[in-house]
């Protein structure tokens, strides 16, 4: 009954927040057509220990820009895909396995624009755990969860600068778990979850450009 209360919080939340963009240093005079759209599905389960969040770690690939990265499953939209929320249970499907009828979708945070040029919306379900993953081995290199706990805690994280060819940028940075390293957009997005959800509070306010 207790985690029932706290989806419906979570739920409630969620769809307040769902507007808008999140802030960062790029969303601003941006061309919106040259955006590339994608969407992704933040994987919410319950273990033994509590609630967990779970990443995946991209295949090595030299021809993609977040080869090698921890991300949530997800990718661009295609043609085919009726919404957004079609984007993100379509990926997760075909990247670990996970079938759109064993998503609850709770809702979906605010989007958030790229360094990369990707705006992206994020979406939040809970899926059944234990669950038999299917990774998509060109695609997926892993798969792995964190403890919410860990994630809310500040300490595990900090603002530090990140190069790009024409300067530097300011980007999240958590502490390495289970040997993978959270960062960057996917560390973002994880921020803003825990925010919406009242997990954390008082987290930094300055605004935090996004990779």
């Amino acid at each position: 009954m207790k985690s029932n209360r706290l989806l419906e919080q979570a739920r409630e939340r969620l769809a307040s927040h769902a507007d808008g963009c999140m802030e960062n240093i790029h969303s601003a005079g941006c061309d919106a057509q040259a955006l590339k759209l994608a969407a992704v599905l933040i994987p919410l389960l319950e273990a033994d220990d509590g609630w967990h969040l779970l990443f995946i770690r991209r295949a090595e690939n030299g021809n993609d820009c977040h080869s090698g990265q921890v991300a949530f499953p997800g990718g661009c939209v295609e043609p085919s895909d009726v919404d957004l929320k079609s984007t993100a249970l379509r990926e997760a499907f075909e990247e670990i396995g996970v079938t759109s009828q064993d998503v609850d979708v709770l809702g979906q945070l605010p989007q958030l624009i790229s360094t990369t040029s990707y705006r992206i919306a994020p979406f939040v379900g809970v899926i059944p755990w234990p669950y038999r993953l299917c990774l998509a081995a060109d695609e997926v290199a892993r798969a792995f969860t964190i403890p919410l706990d860990w994630l809310s805690d500040s300490a595990n994280y900090e603002i530090c600068e990140h190069a790009l060819p024409e300067r530097k940028v300011p980007v999240i940075r958590y502490r390495v778990y289970d040997g993978e390293l959270l960062w960057g957009a996917t560390a973002r997005i994880t921020i803003s979850l825990l925010q919406t959800l009242a997990v954390i509070g008082g987290v930094e306010q300055q605004r935090v450009a996004i990779r």
